[in-house]
């Protein structure tokens, strides 16, 4: 068990590890959609790549997720096979957001440093699929809030 300091000290050498070894700029909230956002997660459970709709206007956000949708087979089929759509993501800090993500299936722990190298390839191939398919696929999502 690590002690709160200790554990904010692995997450942060963990983050700046993955800068070093993946130095690029992710397009991350870059999106020129408000509150559509694509976000790495890692935790003592999990290793994670998502595309996160979470507007406080939920009629925004269901039109977003829908506009997605419409887009599952494109995205499976030519970016990333294994991304589950989820439209009630529940989040640690109990809000409810939409999420389509894709998970890394091997063991991980941020906590354990023989699990990362392996999180950082997962991570930069997954956010680069996301990131072909949004750059192929932009204006056809922002016609979802944007017409």
């Amino acid at each position: 068990m690590f002690s709160k300091e200790e554990a904010t000290q692995l997450r942060k050498e963990f983050w700046t590890s993955f800068g070093k070894s993946f130095p690029r700029k992710w397009l991350m909230y870059n999106t020129q959609i408000k509150d559509f956002s694509f976000k790495f997660v890692a935790d003592k459970n999990k290793a994670l790549v998502c595309l996160d709709i979470e507007s406080l206007d939920k009629n925004k956000n269901q039109l977003l997720f829908d506009q997605v949708l419409e887009l599952k087979s494109n995205l499976t089929d030519d970016y990333l096979p294994d991304v589950i759509f989820d439209e009630f993501y529940l989040l640690d800090n109990g809000k409810i957001i939409h999420r389509v993500y894709v998970k890394y299936h091997r063991e991980f722990n941020i906590h354990n440093k023989n699990t990362w190298q392996g999180a950082y390839n997962f991570f930069n191939e997954a956010m680069h699929q996301f990131e072909l398919f949004y750059e192929d696929y932009e204006d056809f999502i922002k016609q979802a809030v944007y017409n």
